[in-house]
């Protein structure tokens, strides 16, 4: 009887802290955490995909300077500044994209 009770009592605290860790979460906000987390990832997959056109153009533009004298010529710099205009644009769109899933998340919290 002794060791039915312990077994019990362990599983009790096992249950207690689980209920701890997921922080007793509603069906409302795993949903809003779910949406949240779909919006992060088109937030990665916004970073990931421009960082690889990035890499694409400035790749480009390293064979557009047939010199290695240090100095990129007029068409390589054009080439590497559009690369560069296309990772900011990406990253202020990911992370507005984040604000929203932040946003998300908080509304939930608040019911």
């Amino acid at each position: 009887m002794k060791t039915t009770i312990k077994q019990a009592s362990i599983f009790t605290s096992i249950a207690a802290i689980g209920l701890l860790v997921t922080g007793c979460s509603t069906p409302a906000e795993k949903a809003a955490d779910n949406v949240a987390d779909a919006i992060e990832d088109g937030a990665d997959v916004v970073r990931d995909t421009a960082d690889n056109t990035a890499d694409i153009m400035e790749d480009r533009a390293d064979t557009l300077d047939n010199k290695t004298d240090g100095m990129d010529s007029k068409a390589e710099q054009a080439l590497e500044n559009k690369a560069g205009a296309v990772r900011d644009k990406a990253d202020s769109k990911a992370d507005t994209m984040e604000k929203v899933a932040d946003k998300v998340r908080d509304k939930a919290d608040d019911k």
